[in-house]
């Protein structure tokens, strides 16, 4: 493990790759957010932006976490925890929840990752020998977004996460558009991975020992806004 990576917490690496990701957006966007790390994203775009964030369980206009008292236990989202609406949402069924998923009405889609590859194949949702209840909405979620941002933890307890192909169950097949972690960001194209920014804590040659797929090195690499 780099030393730099040591040098983090838990916190501080999920902190930049959130804030990282929610750079992401323009003005207008409706964006889902997958469980887990990707909720936080929501905590760091900028107000001006006024991203519409949409939440797989019928609610089109989720705001930042609930941080006071007495929150609405019915306005949640995808991981379950308590959200603001924002002035001018609305509410919907199920049906109506898979329509918009379904339908390209999405412009981003920002889910966690178990495995990526340089194809831009996407594992996210079994792990070999653990109970899993299911994928929930990622399936539809990645083939019906226009765009599809994974944030994730460069490495998992020593395991490589972006490998040269993928050998656990597949969310989506050449759906990734960008990978963003802690490390470094790579743009996925039909020539594979590109690495177009670096965390300056980290060298190149770190970044190549801990991600398993081939990658190009952009002519105009930079270093990430942290």
């Amino acid at each position: 493990m780099p030393v730099a990576q040591n040098l983090m917490t838990k916190e501080k690496i999920r902190e930049i790759i959130a804030k990282r990701a929610a750079r992401e957006f323009k003005k207008g966007d409706i964006v889902t957010l997958g469980i887990g790390l990707p909720t936080e994203v929501a905590n760091y775009v900028p107000d001006e932006t006024r991203v519409i964030f949409q939440s797989e369980n019928g609610l089109l206009g989720a705001g930042r976490l609930h941080k006071g008292e007495n929150p609405d236990p019915r306005v949640i989202n995808a991981g379950g925890a308590y959200v603001e609406p924002i002035r001018g949402c609305c509410f919907y069924d199920t049906l109506m929840a898979f329509t918009i998923m379904r339908g390209g009405h999405i412009d981003a889609t920002v889910l966690g990752a178990l495995q990526v590859d340089g194809f831009g194949n996407l594992a996210s949702w079994m792990i070999p020998n653990k109970f899993v209840p299911g994928m929930g909405g990622s399936m539809d979620l990645v083939v019906g977004s226009k765009r599809v941002i994974v944030v994730m933890e460069h490495t998992s307890k020593g395991q490589i996460k972006i490998v040269q192909k993928c050998d656990l169950p597949l969310t989506a097949r050449g759906e990734v558009d960008l990978i963003i972690t802690e490390r470094c960001v790579f743009d996925v194209d039909k020539n594979g991975l590109l690495l177009k920014e670096i965390n300056p804590i980290f060298s190149l040659d770190e970044i190549k020992a801990s991600t398993g797929a081939d990658f190009r090195v952009s002519s105009e690499l930079c270093e990430m806004v942290l």
